[in-house]
C-alpha cells in the first residue's frame, strides 16, 4: 500500500473518530502539512466520502452523512465490538425492531476475516445482556445523537417526560450512557440544576445539538456505576416518605453524595428528604443513614408507621433485655453457690 494511500486511511480514521478536527492539528497527527491534508481530503471526496470544511482561524473539518453509506475503516477489535453490541442491541427493544440490527449484523459478520468471526462466536456464546426481559421501547436515532455527543462533548437541548407526566425542556452537558435494568440512561450535568442529572433515554425526544463544545468534569468508573444505581432506585415506590433532618442541604448532601438526589431545603438549617421502598422495613433502612445524632422528623403513613412502631419497640426491649447464655453454656446460677 503507498504512503499516500496509507495516510489517507488514517485520516479517515481520524475523521471517523471525532466531530471536528482543526487542519493543523490533523496536519500535526499526519506529520504532514496542511496543504498535504487538504489534497488528502480531496482524495477521500472522490471516494465517495462528504467532507465538509470550514476556513478561519478555528476552520477544519468533519465527516458529513451522505445520499450513500461509504465504506467504513474499522480496526479488529472495533470490529469485534460493534458484532457484539449488534448481537445484544437484536435482543433488545429498539424502536427500529431486532430486524434492522439482524440484518446489520449479517452485513458485518460477512466481511469479517475468518479469525474474527471466530472470536465473535465465542464471546456471543459466552456474554448474556443481563436482563432477559425487554423494557421501555429506546430510539435508536436519539440513542445515536446522545452518544455522538457525549463522545464530542457537545451540549445538547432536549425534551424530557418525567414519571409524574411533568415536561420540561433540559441543557445538558452528555457524559456518558449506559444500559441497566433493561433501560438505557444518560448521565449528564444539568446546566440549569448546576449539578449531575441522570435521565432514562426512553423519556427523552426532540434532541437539538447546540454545537457549543465543553471540557468534561472528572468521573471515575465507580462514581458513574453509582449514579446509575441511585437512577435505577428513584423511582416511585409502593411506601414513600420523607424525613425531615435538622441539617442545611449542603452538609446534608456532602454527606450522603448521590444518594441525596431528590433533597430540597426545608429552611437554612433542615432539609427534606425523600425515603420509601417496597415496605416500611426498606423505608426503615432509609432512615437508618441519617447520620448519628442528627434529629429528624418523619410523615411515613399508616400501616407502615404502626408496623414500624411496634418493630422497633421490640427491638429495644431484646437490647435491654439480658442477654441468652452461650449455646451448651450451663445455666447461670441466680445467686452465688455456698460453700
Amino acid at each position: 500500500m503507498s504512503d499516500t494511500t496509507t495516510r489517507a486511511l488514517s485520516l479517515l480514521n481520524l475523521l471517523q473518530t471525532h466531530r471536528h478536527w482543526p487542519g493543523s492539528e490533523l496536519a500535526e497527527r499526519l506529520g504532514v502539512t496542511e496543504r498535504t491534508v487538504r489534497r488528502d481530503v480531496e482524495r477521500l471526496r472522490d471516494l465517495g466520502y462528504r467532507i465538509e470544511s470550514s476556513p478561519g482561524a478555528a476552520g477544519g473539518y468533519r465527516l458529513e452523512a451522505g445520499s450513500a453509506v461509504p465504506p467504513l475503516l474499522l480496526t479488529d477489535e472495533e470490529a469485534v465490538a460493534m458484532a457484539i453490541g449488534l448481537r445484544v442491541a437484536a435482543s433488545q427493544r429498539l424502536v427500529s425492531g431486532p430486524e434492522t440490527t439482524i440484518t446489520a449484523l449479517a452485513k458485518l459478520e460477512q466481511v469479517l476475516p475468518a479469525p474474527l468471526r471466530r472470536r465473535v462466536n465465542a464471546l456471543a456464546e459466552t456474554v448474556q445482556p443481563a436482563g432477559l426481559n425487554p423494557g421501555a421501547a429506546v430510539s435508536s436515532d436519539v440513542l445515536g445523537e446522545l452518544a455522538l455527543a457525549s463522545r464530542d462533548h457537545e451540549r445538547v437541548r432536549f425534551t424530557y417526560t418525567a414519571a409524574s407526566g411533568e415536561v420540561t425542556r433540559r441543557r445538558v452537558e452528555p457524559h456518558a450512557l449506559a444500559p441497566a435494568d433493561r433501560h438505557w440512561y444518560l448521565l449528564c450535568w444539568d446546566l440549569e440544576k448546576d449539578d449531575w442529572r441522570t435521565f432514562r433515554v426512553d423519556r427523552l425526544a426532540d434532541v437539538e445539538h447546540t454545537r457549543v463544545l465543553f471540557e468534561p468534569r472528572p468521573l471515575t468508573p465507580e462514581q458513574i456505576e453509582e449514579f446509575i444505581v441511585v437512577a435505577r432506585s428513584w423511582v416511585r415506590q409502593k411506601v414513600e416518605a420523607d424525613a425531615v433532618m435538622d441539617l442545611p442541604l449542603d452538609v446534608m448532601r456532602e454527606y450522603f453524595g448521590q444518594w441525596g438526589q431528590g433533597a430540597e431545603a426545608e429552611d437554612d438549617s433542615r432539609t427534606r428528604w425523600p425515603v420509601g421502598g417496597a415496605d416500611w422495613r426498606e423505608t426503615m433502612y432509609g432512615l437508618m443513614w441519617i447520620p448519628p445524632g442528627v434529629e429528624y422528623t418523619t410523615d411515613l403513613q399508616e400501616p407502615g408507621r404502626s408496623e414500624l412502631r411496634e418493630s422497633l419497640e421490640r427491638m429495644l426491649r431484646a437490647i435491654d433485655a439480658p442477654p441468652p447464655p452461650p449455646r451448651g453454656a450451663a445455666p447461670r446460677p441466680r445467686t452465688p453457690p455456698h460453700g
